[in-house]
């Protein structure tokens, strides 16, 4: 036996020093595991690996994941080549920026080559953190290019429908606008099918399909409808610009004998019907029929290339949809079906050929926003029989889209499905009233005409309604789930942002307000999606920050700027009438322009540019219109009168009870005085804007043009309140912007919130009575200056009017008018407004306390500062921004608060010390001293999550 006890230290020391090493390595591992960087999302101009961009100097942006407290990027390292396999700071032939030092991790411009069309990029990024350590590098991304100009079209023309070859009875549809004695019957211009049939000789390496409706349509290869959008491509002002949308084929394509299809329907294009026979109205609201270019862009395996192009070689025919009208409403007639005529073999030999044609289309580019899809479907909620004998279905919510139907009858037998949003207030009948086509023409129906063949299925491609109802006529049975559904069909925008609350009031507030927005996005804002489809410019303004606290709206709006600038018209000046300006129309885009934009629907022009940068921090929308916004502010400016006031605007649009003809006196805010109060924050903007763009002169012009605005507006409309010792802008609405936009004089605040204050309660018995432009902000501005509880009472009032009288009446979504509806017959108007949403930011804004920037926007900085209405126990909001979603959670006991808030890795929170005992804050567990110099009155925060303690 060895003796090894005279080895035994030795021994000891040896397992003490390895077991040291192994302990200092699993130190610096889980140091460097909970100090390491990690990528969440890689965008390219805002898009995860885009297919078509045009965009010359493309825009990166990164979203880090870093555990830890106070982490932030210090530098970056962009590679971009032409093959992945070039990926590499040696090889990387269009950019290699090299290290960088930047904080930036958004919207970084591509330095690099010049970027070819149709041309394939693969990119990645590599960061370095606030201790110089770097990350790994994140995953390959890649972005393609789109065709960029005219002339990648190749030889590809636009063809359209050469002959109308409808003769189905049900063609027709009556037309009837309110101001016509009797309908007249309308056709409207023929849904086109459209197919060729291609041989494809060798082996398909890659195969893209780039289309360009004029309206809309659906493309089909080899019987398979291409994707999965609907409604394609988004609205524009068609004879300035269209937009074109690419697929890839690769996987559907074969080789061999390949057909191609395409249905076309009018959409906006072709709208030859809606407003346009009102007899005291001669306006062509068409640009012309439905019409498409198609080009099919092919690589064989052997590496050549082939392009398939819509001409004349196409063959054309009419069919089963003999009725489209975006208003009215598809009728589809089944016994003129032309089964398989988008598959190989088809017998087109009665087909005729299109026209080849040259639309006015002045610029063509590649669709960035998301498309309209199908979102959701709606069962049966409740079945009955109306006043008629005819079955009345009810799904529950009122939504955008249409219906979808299964149905066993007779030849012959026609279905009729008209949609509406109300029942009258007996419950007896469906209601038209919001519905029923006074504006536009047509009430909205659906017709379907049977084959006659067992079961058959069917649903629109070319309209879409507004509705929670439909009265179906035709049917040998009661309709059921399986028989009838309701499609939502929207843009398929990305929901990025969430509110909850103890206070159900306001959960039920959170939803309808976002259903009323959802249901009103089509590739444009619109003001309802029934009897009008308009892009109102005020409408889009009031409800634009609400939907960025909950949807990514980034290219949304970018393409809206392009919606308002393309519909600009040359417009004199008032005071100097030589000097024209460009100026927007009420509504964008379309034909159906109204007049020239009034200052408060206008001033959209500069604050969706603005509620984009604030919210994203991108600045390239500002560069881009810069010269278009300086334009509209100066023909503004030309309003002015000798009172120093801007003598134009539309109005606070539809307080309660206030009908334009019948009751106008309800509108108490008179239109000039909300429409330079708009115009007092626009000029704040534009100093702003001038100055980013270098331009000095005309910030300095915009600073002295505010100042005199608010030294005029103070002048002409602050006014004390009879028997107080308060004062008011002579109205809610007014009172609420000047306190909104900082135009109250610093001695008078207190008298002014207090004038508020007054009227709501003392004069209006705890009511609101403001339209759009005071409702966005009154809940916001109560809270800010100490009347938390204010706010919370008059939004939650069970009478009229409220919020919750509205949710109380029944409604899922924001009806355009404040009426006591139980009082009339049915609901009149609009059910479905989103105009009506924006108070709801006040939920993020004001609960969550969570508002971004201005001098370091896309939430870079932002500040946290909740209210706490003494009604609400506690409040949990996330915000998306372009660093990572920044959550607010707090629960209020007696006035003891705890908040949990999680700050993301790059951006920096200011919590403020406003109404709370400085004394009292804790954060994780340790003084908020630890976290700042005492003599702030803010804590920062880096990133992080942290528990914040304090009292209020």
């Amino acid at each position: 036996m060895i003796d090894t006890t005279k080895n035994r230290p030795v021994f000891v020391l040896k397992t003490l020093l390895t077991f040291l090493v192994m302990m200092v390595l699993a130190s610096c591992e889980s140091k460097e595991e909970t100090n390491a960087l990690s990528f969440v999302k890689v965008t390219t101009d805002h898009k995860r690996n885009p297919m078509a961009i045009e965009n010359k100097k493309p825009q990166f942006s990164w979203v880090v994941n870093a555990d830890g407290f106070n982490r932030s990027q210090t530098a970056y390292h962009i590679l971009v080549a032409t093959a992945e396999e070039l990926l590499n700071e040696t090889d990387a032939d269009s950019w290699n920026s090299k290290k960088v030092q930047s904080a930036s991790s958004t919207f970084v411009d591509y330095e690099g080559s010049t970027l070819q069309p149709t041309q394939t990029y693969y990119w990645k990024v590599k960061i370095w953190d606030e201790n110089d350590t770097p990350s790994d590098w994140s995953e390959v991304q890649q972005f393609t290019m789109g065709l960029m100009d005219e002339s990648q079209w190749g030889n590809a023309k636009w063809i359209t429908l050469n002959k109308d070859t409808r003769t189905s009875q049900y063609r027709f549809r009556d037309y009837k606008t309110g101001k016509m004695d009797k309908p007249t019957p309308v056709e409207g211009f023929a849904a086109s099918y459209f197919r060729k049939e291609v041989d494809l000789p060798k082996d398909v390496e890659n195969a893209e399909a780039y289309i360009c409706g004029l309206g809309y349509y659906e493309l089909y290869l080899n019987g398979e409808k291409v994707g999965d959008h609907v409604l394609d491509p988004a609205p524009s002002n068609y004879d300035k610009q269209a937009y074109y949308v690419k697929y890839d084929i690769t996987d559907e394509v074969k080789s061999g004998e390949n057909a191609f299809g395409i249905i076309m329907g009018n959409g906006f294009y072709g709208q030859n019907i809606s407003w346009k026979n009102d007899p005291e109205s001669e306006r062509d609201l068409a640009y012309g029929p439905p019409t498409v270019k198609l080009m099919i862009k092919v690589t064989y395996a052997d590496g050549s290339k082939e392009n398939i192009v819509t001409d004349a070689s196409w063959k054309e025919s009419t069919g089963p949809i003999v009725f489209n009208n975006i208003y009215g409403g598809d009728t589809y007639d089944a016994r003129y079906e032309i089964n398989e005529w988008n598959t190989v073999g088809y017998d087109d030999a009665s087909w005729g050929r299109p026209k080849e044609v040259t639309p006015v289309v002045g610029k063509l580019s590649a669709q960035q926003i998301s498309p309209i899809k199908k979102l959701q479907e709606f069962e049966p909620q409740k079945v009955f029989k109306g006043a008629d004998g005819e079955w009345i279905v009810d799904f529950g919510q009122n939504i955008a889209g249409w219906v979808k139907l299964n149905v066993s009858e007779k030849e012959g037998q026609l279905i009729e499905v008209t949609t509406t949003e109300a029942l009258l207030t007996d419950g007896s009948d469906i209601f038209q009233g919001s519905t029923g086509g006074g504006a536009n023409g047509m009430p909205q129906i659906y017709k379907y005409v049977c084959k006659g063949n067992d079961k058959e299925s069917w649903e629109p491609k070319f309209s879409y309604h507004g509705f929670r109802y439909a009265k179906v006529k035709g049917v040998s049975k009661q309709p059921d789930a399986e028989m009838i559904k309701a499609v939502l069909v929207a843009t398929d925008v990305e929901e990025t942002g969430s509110f909850n609350s103890s206070e159900e009031l306001f959960n039920k507030m959170h939803s309808i307000s976002k259903w009323t927005i959802q249901d009103n996005l089509h590739g444009i804002p619109e003001d309802c999606p029934h009897r009008e489809k308009c892009g109102w410019l005020g409408d889009a303004h009031a409800f634009a920050e609400y939907a960025l606290y909950n949807y990514d709206m980034y290219d949304f709006y970018k393409k809206y700027m392009e919606d308002i600038r393309t519909q600009m018209r040359p417009t004199a000046g008032t005071n100097d009438p030589d000097i024209m300006f460009q100026v927007p129309t009420m509504i964008a885009p379309g034909k159906r322009t109204s007049t020239y934009a009034k200052i408060d629907w206008g001033v959209a022009t500069m604050y969706l540019p603005w509620y984009n940068y604030v919210y994203y921090g991108d600045d390239a929308i500002i560069m881009e219109y810069y010269n278009e916004m300086k334009n509209l502010t100066d023909f503004y400016l030309n309003f002015k009168g000798e009172n120093g006031i801007m003598q134009d605007g539309m109005g606070d649009w539809c307080p309660p009870l206030w009908d334009r003809r019948l009751n106008p006196s309800a509108m108490e805010t008179d239109p000039i005085i909300s429409a330079n109060a708009y115009f007092y924050d626009v000029l704040g903007i534009m100093e702003k804007f001038a100055e980013m763009n270098g331009d000095s002169e005309y910030a300095a012009q915009m600073q002295l043009e505010k100042e005199a605005l608010k030294k005029a507006f103070n002048a002409e409309y602050l006014k004390p309140i009879t028997g107080t010792e308060h004062k008011w802008y002579l109205s809610q609405t007014a009172t609420v912007q000047a306190l909104q936009f900082g135009m109250v004089p610093e001695d008078e605040l207190e008298k002014v919130v207090n004038g508020l204050a007054h009227d709501i309660v003392v004069v209006k018995g705890g009511h609101h009575s403001t339209g759009i432009h005071g409702n966005r902000y009154i809940y916001t501005v109560l809270a800010a200056n100490g009347k938390a509880d204010l706010a919370h009472e008059i939004l939650t009032t069970p009478d009229f009017p409220s919020q919750t009288y509205v949710m109380n009446s029944g409604f899922t979504t924001w009806p355009e008018r404040q009426f006591v509806w139980e009082e009339m017959e049915g609901p009149t108007n609009s059910l479905n407004h989103p105009m009506h949403s924006g108070f709801a930011a006040y939920f993020y804004e004001s609960l969550g306390g969570i508002k971004s920037s201005k001098n370091n926007p896309g939430y870079k900085e932002f500040t946290v500062t909740p209210q706490f209405p003494t009604q609400i126990e506690h409040i949990d909001v996330s915000v998306p921004t372009p660093y990572g979603t920044i959550k607010n959670k707090w629960v209020n006991e007696n006035g003891n608060v705890t908040m949990e808030l999680e700050v993301p890795f790059n951006t920096m929170a200011l919590f403020p010390f406003k109404d709370i005992n400085k004394n009292s804050i804790q954060i994780n567990n340790t003084s908020w001293k630890d976290y700042q110099d005492e003599s702030l009155d803010m804590v920062k925060l880096g990133s992080g999550k942290y528990t914040i303690t304090f009292k209020l």
